[in-house]
């Protein structure tokens, strides 16, 4: 573990412990976006160069990518965090499955924790042949319906251009982790297949996510859910539709994607009924869902280090795999 990563945990410990009530900070208490969400900013209109075929060669390199490159709807300003964007990371060439999922790193929608929920995740996703985009999507001072129109936005783009980044179309999920698990299963059960008739060609994309992996998410605005996630999300009094509206365990349908869950039970700043709603209401509906229920741990499930870390992504895996989403025999390419 990186001497920054460790810092960054020991102060969620640290935080966590001391304002576990209702703590505004679920993971991360400094805004973090990182430096490859403002390096190498390309308007969408300019694609990226991509050798042909899958994936991006031995030696691509991330690149930003604006969801909007003439100003995102509802902007408080032109700063950048008033610019969402996704980073794009392909996998070599030789590896590329097709599959690709678009990443929402956590932080209580009053942060974004980049590395270990962000980039370190896009790079291990690229080991197995999967393409990633780790999503910068904007966050408190803006409020609902923000987080969910970048997620949409970011599937939509995905999609609109799985040709040129060797995806294919119908292979594209989301990953979240803590509320950026809210913002995935948001983007989960409030989809549309898109605009034809809209101008604006990525529009035209169907945002439903073809699967979801929910990591230590937050999934429901109500009693069991996070409150500093919900206080910047929907401000100090929501409305009880709102409450009931972003409570994605009382969304979900018989077209909910399927949804691999990882939670510990022992989380105390994200409770595990969390995930265990989602994963009851995706059953009553015949949905296709893995829980994954680790026995201990807290939340963070390490930070990105350790057993516990390791044991969900083996898992995640092994899901991946038996939907064919990942081929059977694949071992990480290093």
């Amino acid at each position: 573990m990186s001497d920054h990563v460790a810092l960054i945990c020991g102060m969620f410990v640290f935080v966590w412990a001391a304002l576990l009530a209702g703590s505004a900070v679920a993971q991360d208490p400094v805004k973090v976006t990182g430096d490859a969400d403002v390096q190498g900013l390309v308007p969408i209109g300019r694609r990226p160069h991509v050798p042909p075929g899958r994936g991006g060669g031995a030696t691509n390199q991330p690149i930003t990518q604006l969801l909007w490159p003439d100003g995102a709807p509802e902007a408080k300003g032109d700063q950048e965090d008033d610019k969402p964007s996704i980073t794009v990371f392909l996998p070599p060439a030789a590896s590329s499955n097709g599959t690709a999922v678009v990443i929402c790193p956590g932080g209580a929608y009053s942060s974004l924790m980049m590395s270990y929920e962000g980039r370190d995740v896009a790079k291990w996703l690229n080991q197995y042949g999967i393409a990633a985009f780790v999503l910068k999507y904007r966050v408190s001072p803006y409020r609902h319906p923000v987080p969910m129109l970048d997620g949409q936005r970011a599937m939509r783009l995905v999609r609109s251009r799985a040709a040129a980044w060797g995806i294919d179309p119908k292979k594209i999920g989301m990953m979240g982790f803590s509320a950026g698990g809210h913002v995935a299963s948001t983007v989960g059960t409030h989809f549309d297949n898109g605009n034809p008739k809209a101008t604006d060609t990525v529009e035209q994309a169907c945002s439903r996510p073809d699967f979801l992996l929910l990591i230590y998410p937050v999934i429901t605005m109500g009693e069991k859910g996070h409150a500093g996630s919900r206080t910047s999300l929907l401000g100090g009094k929501p409305s009880k539709e709102d409450i009931e509206l972003l409570s994605n365990e009382k969304q979900v349908t018989a077209r909910t994607p399927p949804a691999f869950l990882a939670h510990a039970k022992t989380d105390q700043s994200v409770p595990v009924e969390n995930s265990r709603m989602f994963a009851e209401a995706m059953k009553e509906k015949k949905g296709d869902v893995e829980f994954f229920e680790l026995q201990e741990g807290a939340h963070g499930l390490g930070c990105g280090n350790g057993k516990l870390w390791t044991a969900w992504q083996s898992k995640c895996i092994e899901w991946l795999k038996q939907r064919d989403l990942i081929d059977d025999g694949a071992a990480p390419v290093k």
